[in-house]
């Protein structure tokens, strides 16, 4: 199960931890959800999602300074819940001293950010989506070509990593060579990028590893793209009828999200890049509303319909 340890979060959006006594690299978050304690606060615990980061805005915060100190003995416990990874103020708003009290004998981490509650929010769901989205491993090249994320997939030596490294110095932006680890934040939204230990690096049969960012400058590199586009690459055999015009689209699947997919033959003299190029400019085209087969073929319709002179005569 994927997870986020504290630390990293704070790390992440600069927050100020008002509990360093308690460790943070031991604390993990394991869902991209957070909560906004205000009916808790006020004494409903029906369905409080506990397991969550809690966030107080300055609606949560006014109403905790009117609360009696009675109240407060009697809710604080339960909203600063053991299971809770941590709370984080907004506004740079502070806690009260009992509320502190209750988060270190509960060993939760209070932390607090100058960030409005809505922006903070909103960044953090975004990037627990990421971070903590399902994850499948791929064996391929991932591309970032004109803006649209291409995955080059094949049987090794087929020639990925060299149509890669073509791309590269056409201008366009290596994410991930060999593995490629793809993370699925949304329905329609599939992230690709490489493992730490292999990021930026790319093997060519016969001659080694070789550092792109450092032989082609960091303007050749990315760490993450969204994956538009499937190009697999297969030995031609002749036998096998091939797409010519592409009237329609092919598709494979990733951790359920379809993704366009196009089965490239591989023979003597095909550039491998320019057709990696090509393809994805022609997505880009597809995407902007403009179909270059279904234009062909409404020619051809329209040829077909108009009388013909000998005809006429």
């Amino acid at each position: 199960m994927a997870s986020v340890s504290i630390e990293k979060v704070i790390e992440k959006f600069g927050l100020k931890n008002l509990t360093p006594q308690i460790e943070v690299e031991n604390i993990k978050i394991h869902q991209p959800d957070i909560n906004r304690p205000a009916l808790q606060l006020a004494g409903y615990f029906e369905h409080f999602e506990e397991t969550r980061p809690q966030i107080i805005g300055f609606v949560e915060y006014s109403y905790m300074e009117n609360l009696s100190d009675k109240k407060k003995k009697e809710v604080y416990p339960q909203v600063i819940s053991e299971k809770t990874p941590c709370i984080i103020f907004c506004r740079d708003l502070h806690p009260d001293e009992l509320f502190m009290k209750t988060a270190l004998k509960n060993n939760v981490p209070l932390l607090i950010t100058e960030k409005s509650t809505s922006a903070f929010m909103a960044e953090i769901i975004r990037w627990l989506n990421v971070k903590l989205a399902p994850c499948i491993s791929v064996h391929g090249v991932l591309v970032d070509v004109y803006g649209e994320g291409v995955l080059i997939t094949g049987e090794s030596g087929i020639g990925k990593s060299e149509a890669a490294l073509e791309l590269i110095k056409r201008g366009h932006r290596l994410v991930s060579d060999d593995v490629v680890e793809i993370r699925k934040v949304s329905d329609d939204t599939l992230i690709g990028s490489a493992p730490d230990i292999t990021r930026h690096f790319i093997e060519l049969r016969g001659i080694g590893i070789i550092d792109v960012k450092t032989l082609y400058g960091v303007q050749s590199v990315m760490n993450t793209t969204n994956i538009n586009l499937v190009i697999r690459l297969e030995d031609w055999d002749k036998e096998k009828k091939y797409d010519r015009l592409g009237l329609e689209e092919s598709y494979t699947e990733y951790l359920g999200n379809k993704i366009v997919c196009h089965n490239i033959p591989i023979r003597p003299g095909r550039n491998l890049a320019i057709i990696c190029e090509s393809a994805a400019v022609n997505y880009r085209q597809k995407k902007m509303g403009y179909n270059a087969a279904q234009e062909l073929y409404q020619r051809v319709q329209n040829s077909l319909s108009k009388p013909r002179e000998d005809d006429e005569e």
